[in-house]
């Protein structure tokens, strides 16, 4: 895990990963509860299959920001070169910010893989390569430590370095399984797909008849006891304005004020019975668009006619 904080020696590094496909990226922030926090270091790994950190490199950064805008302007702005990151919208607070280009961030990955093939607690990098990646103790004590002091300990090099490998190894085993939980439709087994689908459709309707039960009891115990929040959840009061007119009463008002209410109007099925032949005479706009529902046969159709 090569550690560099000579301007020239980064800025030259950065040059070679211009030229990269995939990046794997890692911040540290010093000061980071208070309202100023510093960028520490970016850990860069360049190769998903190195284990033993040597293709890790700790960029130091503190209060170099002249390397941190070149990092930004050559990497985090390139569309060319795919940022991998965990939690990528922390670390783009830092990088680039909405700007940055061609992000990909394992959290949100994870959470478009179904839960029976990722049957995990949460989505925290430490869960994911423990449980995921098979990587026995992922020690996380050094992700609060001081990084704003220099030199860094040795827990916090060991501790930057292992976070880039760890991230890499899971970006890797996601997309296998965004492959297996998104195969062809075309080959797709559909008995098996029916009979798992029904499984979870009736579990689940279990489960949501319990969440709405027990929603419902927090809210009204909360209130009856006026209190405003938990330790896991706030309640949050809000009125709904509902501000309604005679279409007929509008259309007066908007003819005798000359004001300008020029906007389509959706008509409904019933609205379109009404105007009957006088919809003719109306410039319609007719979108069509397809979609498609899935919803349970009834017991007479499942039987063979």
């Amino acid at each position: 895990m090569p550690y560099l904080s000579d301007a020239s020696a980064i800025h030259s590094l950065v040059t070679e990963y211009t030229q990269a496909t995939t990046l794997w990226i890692d911040t540290e922030v010093a000061e980071y509860k208070s309202r100023h926090p510093k960028l520490s270091l970016i850990q860069v790994l360049d190769d998903p299959d190195d284990m033993s950190g040597d293709r890790v490199y700790l960029l130091d950064v503190l209060n170099q920001p002249d390397i941190v805008a070149d990092f930004i302007a050559r990497v985090m702005l390139n569309p060319a070169i795919e940022k991998v990151f965990h939690n990528a919208s922390y670390d783009l607070k830092f990088l680039g910010s909405k700007q940055a280009k061609n992000i990909t961030c394992t959290l949100e990955l994870a959470k478009t893989i179904p839960y029976y093939l990722l049957p995990l607690p949460n989505y925290k990098l430490q869960t994911l390569a423990t449980e995921l990646c098979n990587f026995n103790y992922v020690d996380k004590q050094a992700q609060s430590s001081d990084w704003g002091i220099r030199p860094l300990s040795e827990e916090q090099i060991e501790y930057a370095y292992l976070d880039c490998i760890y991230l890499a190894q899971i970006h890797q085993r996601l997309l296998k399984l965004q492959l297996i939980s998104n195969p062809e439709p075309t080959s797709e087994d559909l008995t098996v797909l029916t009979r798992k689908y029904t499984q979870i459709s009736e579990q689940w309707k279990l489960l949501n008849s319990e969440y709405e039960h027990l929603q419902e009891r927090m809210k009204k115990a909360m209130q009856a006891q006026n209190v405003a929040e938990t330790d896991l959840y706030k309640l949050t009061s809000y009125e709904r304005k509902v501000v309604k007119v005679q279409f007929t009463e509008l259309s007066r008002l908007v003819q005798n004020q000359n004001i300008s209410l020029d906007f389509p109007v959706t008509l409904t099925q019933k609205m379109q019975k009404d105007l009957g032949e006088n919809l003719e005479q109306l410039s319609v706009d007719i979108e069509v668009s397809q979609s498609a529902r899935l919803t349970p046969k009834k017991d007479g159709e499942n039987e063979e006619s």
